[in-house]
């Protein structure tokens, strides 16, 4: 029997707590601890923050669900990690302090045979003065965090309809900042509202980030390939931000913020003073606070973990120039590796280094987006660490199949595929070299819908290409490419295709 204990509900660790009760037979136990009670999809929180979504719409309770599937819950906080067990067991344990389940503030040891950590991040609002919800800006890190900012932009609307100006600040609260994508999801989510209110002509919104160019994220940019054409993430994204009036300030580093100002550098070493009326800028993040010991009671914490409080995995951390990172600097395991029985994963682990190219002010302040870990990457990550093969490191720790195999499916397959490769060839259904090993049923096919039955046509004939709407026309005029087919409206209630 295997225990399994992951430290954290969120993306990573929710993802990995369901595919090892899917993977993991009975006979094993996995216990999940997590302070919340409830699981919330922070990349929805966008939409609570400008009143689209509900609380209750992004979040549900852990226990239940785990019930369900035969998972442990405690509702507590790690705070120290003991990988070579104690002066009792050999055992790798946890200590852990309950935040709810009636024993708050109560200590408990658990034991593992593998462990996960999931601890996602700390926002380290406190990195900048006056930043975040006790401060002077607004947040939508958490579900209660984005309920206050819809609150703070109702009012800032209903100023605006009152007819006064406001100023409209959405972005990083750090020049280390990560999670660009959220912010610039929110600030369009804030321009439709605007729009949608109809006061987005008296307000000035303006994107405030620590990346050098925008459609950065944090990855260095990207470039879109389709039918031959490459456009990159910087261009997309100007081209919106100047659709929608939206102004961009790059490559800031806040440095505090105040009532209605936020103060920061930018790369060029320039210190300015933005005057707002609504701001919401993301923190940076930081490990959550862990302590690490090894039997015989000694500080270990350095050894597993890096300086910003994230756990070292199978990473390269040679520290080396831009030029010469690489792909393969990254983890492929997410284990520790002083301890094979223990993981980091999502936001927990430490990264090698940055993606996007390193950046300093004039002044030699770091201005660079943190990488990006959240979302999709981390949900994989999660699914990846919770494979038996990696986590139990046995075959005999799946859980045994219910149903019995087919005794003939194997050869059913195999007459298969002779009778198509004797479709291919030409040769005729009773052919005596094909060996008839058994009588697949008669499947008729249905007929197929007159509507769409095509004649057949020579090899090289294609149909032309539909019409395309470009931005900035009309609906009645539709611009001529070479590759296009000219449409021209009529009193017909949808064009038609020539060809």
């Amino acid at each position: 029997m295997a225990e399994v204990v992951i430290l954290g509900a969120g993306v990573s660790g929710h993802t990995a707590a369901l595919h090892l009760s899917r993977m993991l037979g009975s006979g094993h136990a996995i216990t999940v601890v997590s302070p919340n009670s409830q699981w919330n999809w922070i990349p929805s929180n966008i939409w609570v923050g400008v009143g689209k979504m509900d609380k209750k719409q992004v979040v549900f309770p852990l226990e239940p669900i785990y019930r369900k599937k035969g998972i442990a819950f405690r509702q507590a906080k790690a705070v120290a990690i003991r990988p070579d067990g104690d002066g009792a067991s050999d055992r790798g344990a946890v200590d852990i302090e309950y935040t709810g389940q009636g024993k708050a503030g109560q200590n408990e040891r658990l034991r593992y045979d593998y462990l996960i950590n999931a601890t996602g991040p700390q926002l380290k609002f406190g990195m900048t003065p006056g930043l975040g919800p006790d401060g002077h800006s607004v947040s939508v890190c958490t579900a209660d965090h984005a309920i206050e900012a819809d609150a703070k932009l109702k009012d800032v609307i209903a100023t605006l309809k009152a007819g006064t100006p406001q100023t409209l600040v959405v972005g990083m609260g750090h020049g280390t900042c990560t999670c660009e994508g959220a912010a610039f999801e929110y600030v369009f989510n804030v321009d439709h509202e605007l729009r949608e209110a109809g006061v987005r002509d008296l307000a000035r919104l303006i994107y405030l980030t620590n990346e050098a160019a925008l459609g950065d994220f944090g990855v260095d940019g990207m470039t879109f390939e389709e039918q031959g054409f490459q456009t990159s993430s910087e261009l997309w994204t100007a081209s919106l931000f100047r659709e929608r009036g939206v102004e961009a300030i790059l490559g800031a580093h806040v440095e505090k913020v105040e009532p209605g100002q936020v103060h920061y550098e930018t790369l060029d070493g320039e210190h300015h003073v933005l005057d707002f009326d609504f701001a919401m800028l993301l923190p940076p993040f930081g490990g959550v606070p862990l302590s690490a010991f090894d039997k015989d009671g000694n500080d270990i914490t350095s050894t597993m973990f890096a300086p910003s409080g994230f756990m070292r995995v199978d990473a390269d951390y040679t520290v080396k120039p831009y030029e010469e990172w690489r792909g393969a600097d990254w983890p492929t395991t997410y284990v520790s590796p002083s301890h094979p029985n223990v993981f980091a994963v999502g936001i927990a682990f430490a990264p090698p280094h940055q993606i996007s190219r390193p950046r300093k002010s004039a002044n030699g302040t770091v201005i660079a987006p943190s990488p990006p870990r959240t979302g999709m990457p981390s949900g994989v990550m999660g699914r990846t660490v919770a494979k038996p093969s990696r986590t139990a490191s046995s075959t005999a720790h799946r859980r045994p199949r219910t149903r019995p195999r087919c005794p003939h499916g194997r050869r059913v397959r195999r007459l298969r595929r002779r009778r198509a490769a004797a479709r291919l060839s030409g040769r005729d259904d009773d052919d005596a070299r094909r060996p008839r090993l058994l009588a697949l049923p008669d499947r008729t096919r249905p007929r197929r819908h007159p509507r769409r039955d095509r004649s057949g046509r020579p090899l090289g004939q294609i149909d032309a290409p539909p019409p395309v709407h470009l931005q900035g026309q009309g609906p009645t005029r539709l611009a001529t490419h070479p590759g296009m087919t000219a449409v021209t409206t009529t009193s017909d209630p949808a064009p038609r295709r020539t060809r």
